[in-house]
């Protein structure tokens, strides 16, 4: 009996102790991937070059739709340009993804990225590529994409996801769909740099399309940005997650906006947008190095607002700060033209300083002297 009595004890003390302790064990296996530690995210950054890119558009496409859907998506084109990119000394793209072509068709939109990302590699460039944008037309739509407005910045461009999608938590599952899709499907590709969860996430447009816009849309997106993070790292990707700030006061956590803090906060990396003179750049540099961790300035360079390759790009490199402008050839997406064209479109003048963009469709260099520039402080010449 007292065999049996301490078997049955073993069993009991099996059940109530150790089962749970291995289900526990199971279940942190199971958890998704934590943000990084500086200690991961410094360890990354050093074993990058110094990054120097743009953000890319081909210029046949008017926004991001027209250069990933199936019709229009341009192998050639894309090639050509990431060679003029590659000539400067650039090692990364920032490309812009879109929802609505993985509804369509994941497996076609899988292999349209896993091509540009064949193409962007022969040129020795790693994409940093974002998943939704909070900026320009709340209603995209797929098919042909309408023509751009004559004399406008970026007239084209549409937001992902939508304001329809954005607004219907139901759509929910489908959007987490395309992100753990997307990034699932690359998570140990050491072709792609990084993932940016959400560009410009709390932007209104209020100088283009303000009134389209959720009254609400601070808030719904504020809901859903932590979400998408957490939808990412499930997929345990090998590259850094991260959302730029863009605006307010970055002087402290507390000081940030909700979103901007939530966007720090979650991100592995940090990236940030700066469309300021060179001692502007330069404060926001040093408000941002009390985090530790890398610091990728993801857009700038705005020649009429004071942020030029001459300028700002020195102190990038001073501060080892990754920088990525907006723009690489005059095309469809009209951004050699100044934001400003939405109150006034450039319809029969030609503004004298393009605003953004490096090269004409050609190949031909807006500005020599900018050319000589980036290839001098990355060292290609």
């Amino acid at each position: 009996m007292n065999k049996v009595h301490d078997f049955l004890h073993m069993r009991l003390l099996v059940s109530f102790f150790v089962l749970p302790l291995l289900l526990v064990s199971q279940l942190r296996g199971a958890e998704p991937k934590q943000k990084w530690t500086e200690d991961q995210a410094n360890q990354w950054y050093a074993d990058q070059p110094w990054l120097v890119g743009a953000n890319f558009l081909p210029s046949d496409a008017v926004n991001e739709l027209e250069m990933w859907q199936a019709a229009t998506f341009d192998e050639q084109e894309i090639d050509r340009e990431l060679g003029w990119a590659e000539g400067l000394g650039m090692n990364t793209m920032r490309v812009f993804l879109h929802n609505l072509p993985w509804e369509q068709d994941p497996t076609g939109f899988e292999h349209r990225i896993d091509r540009f990302l064949a193409i962007a590699s022969a040129h020795h460039i790693k994409p940093i590529f974002v998943l939704f944008d909070s900026c320009w037309d709340p209603d995209p739509l797929l098919g042909p994409q309408r023509p751009p407005i004559p004399g406008v910045h970026n007239s084209g461009w549409v937001q992902a996801p939508g304001r329809v999608a954005l607004k219907d938590p139901m759509q929910y599952p489908k959007l987490k769909s395309y992100v753990q899709g997307v990034v699932g499907a690359f998570a140990n590709d050491p072709r792609v740099l990084a993932w940016d969860i959400w560009n410009e996430p709390d932007n209104d447009n209020q100088s283009s399309y303000g009134k389209l816009e959720p009254p609400n849309k601070k808030e719904l997106v504020l809901n859903l940005l932590p979400q998408v993070f957490a939808w990412a790292r499930e997929k345990q990707p090998t590259q850094p997650l991260t959302s730029g700030i863009w605006s307010g006061d970055w002087s402290s956590l507390d000081a940030m906006s909700p979103m901007a803090r939530t966007q720090v906060e979650e991100s592995d990396v940090i990236t940030f947008h700066n469309y300021d003179w060179p001692e502007g750049f330069e404060s926001r540099v040093q408000q941002l190095q009390k985090f530790h961790r890398p610091l990728i300035c993801t857009e700038y360079m705005a020649r009429g607002a004071g942020s030029t390759f001459d300028t700002v790009l020195p102190i990038a490199k001073r501060y080892h700060v990754g920088a990525v402008n907006w723009g690489l050839v005059k095309g469809r997406s009209q951004t050699y033209l100044p934001w400003d064209s939405w109150q006034r479109p450039y319809v029969l003048v030609t503004p004298t300083v393009w605003f953004h963009d490096v090269f004409y469709e050609d190949g031909k260099p807006y500005r020599e002297r900018e050319v000589e520039i980036l290839r001098s402080l990355t060292g290609k010449q």
